[in-house]
């Protein structure tokens, strides 16, 4: 089950094709997290587990025998991290979402969801941000695209302030129907 919820979230952060989305599960904020090392890593899911508590939440993260299966499975499987946070003790809500790819392996992208319960997604977002950017403040913000999605990372130019969507790759995400806007 986790590896299909895995592949779920997976196509839903890396632009697959778009379907409709409840207004819950929409992406409303998107970061890039460079943790390279394994105790980076570590730290990261310590500072979103305390995140998550304080509001009332969980976090289910894949352990690295589990990680280095799916790999087995082919190149683009691999990853260092994949995490949920959850709403409910029967995983009710995805609130947030962590993972790299084979594509930014160890730059863990993070992406949170409205949720259910606008209010209480957004304390957990506003927490563990805070959080985060103390701990590693090379975070950088990353594109929401008008279906929710995260473009794929080799269409994305990196500036000083987070990335954009490079204008040669932007027709593949709408994003003139953002009004032109790739943050």
């Amino acid at each position: 089950m986790r590896s299909i919820l895995s592949l779920a979230i997976c196509a839903g952060i890396t632009g697959c094709s778009p379907t409709e989305q409840p207004a819950s599960a929409k992406t409303v904020a998107a970061f890039e997290v460079p943790l390279p090392s394994e105790r980076d890593r570590n730290e990261f899911l310590a500072v979103l587990r305390t995140a998550a508590q304080a509001e009332g939440m969980h976090v289910d993260a894949a352990s690295r025998e589990q990680l280095q299966s799916e790999a087995k499975a082919g190149p683009n499987f691999e990853m260092t991290m994949n995490a949920t946070v959850w709403r409910g003790a029967n995983d009710d809500e995805a609130i947030a979402s962590a993972m790299d790819q084979h594509d930014h392996l160890g730059r863990v992208w993070i992406t949170f969801s409205r949720g259910n319960d606008p209010a209480l997604a957004g304390q957990l977002r506003e927490r563990a941000m805070h959080e985060i950017m103390l701990r590693w403040p090379d975070t950088l913000s990353l594109p929401i695209m008008p279906t929710g999605a995260i473009p794929l990372a080799q269409d994305l130019v990196r500036t000083p302030s987070g990335y954009v969507v490079n204008p040669s790759e932007a027709h593949k995400y709408d994003v003139a129907a953002a009004g032109g806007a790739s943050r």
